[in-house]
């Protein structure tokens, strides 16, 4: 996607997020704290911390401040409707971050964490790459728990294939 304006570019990322809004419908009530293995993300880590990046991460630095991520542990929040709740804010205060930018200035460089510098449009897709990279982790953990996630693009695999016949 070629970042012309910035509300173009606002409504590109809400189709993003009410894909992964319909992942994250997926998962059990009773999951939120499983993980495939000790020290890894659990489910709950994952919601919190494409939040949290999405809010201290890109959307600080979309408006020239520096990161302020503190991680995303259960200290955050707990509990299935708080960390939805959480997600939801968070994404509600990054879109309000995001509207002040002008389309000007996404061609303007910001620097990065460590020091590269790259154009704000560059930073505002690397925000979508981050939400679909985590929610591709949620589907793969929901498919170990025996969970049927959605279609990201409207169909399944099967239904693909029988469509092309």
């Amino acid at each position: 996607m070629e970042i012309i304006t910035i509300n173009r570019f606002l409504e590109y990322y809400e189709d993003t997020r009410s894909i992964t809004n319909k992942v994250l419908a997926a998962i059990p009530h009773d999951k939120l704290d499983w993980t495939y293995r000790e020290g890894k993300f659990t489910i709950g880590d994952l919601i919190r911390h494409i939040a949290a990046i999405e809010r201290f991460v890109f959307a600080e630095m979309a408006i020239g401040h520096k990161p302020c991520y503190k991680g995303c542990k259960s200290d955050i929040t707990i509990g299935y409707n708080s960390i939805f709740d959480y997600f939801e804010a968070m994404h509600v205060q990054t879109i309000k971050i995001l509207e002040t930018v002008s389309d000007v200035s996404l061609s303007n460089n910001i620097s990065l964490i460590k020091g590269r510098e790259i154009p704000l449009k560059n930073l505002l897709r690397n925000m979508i790459i981050h939400e679909v990279h985590h929610r591709g982790a949620l589907c793969i953990y929901l498919n170990l728990l025996g969970v049927s996630t959605p279609p990201v693009l409207g169909l399944m695999e099967e239904q693909l294939i029988e469509l092309s016949k």
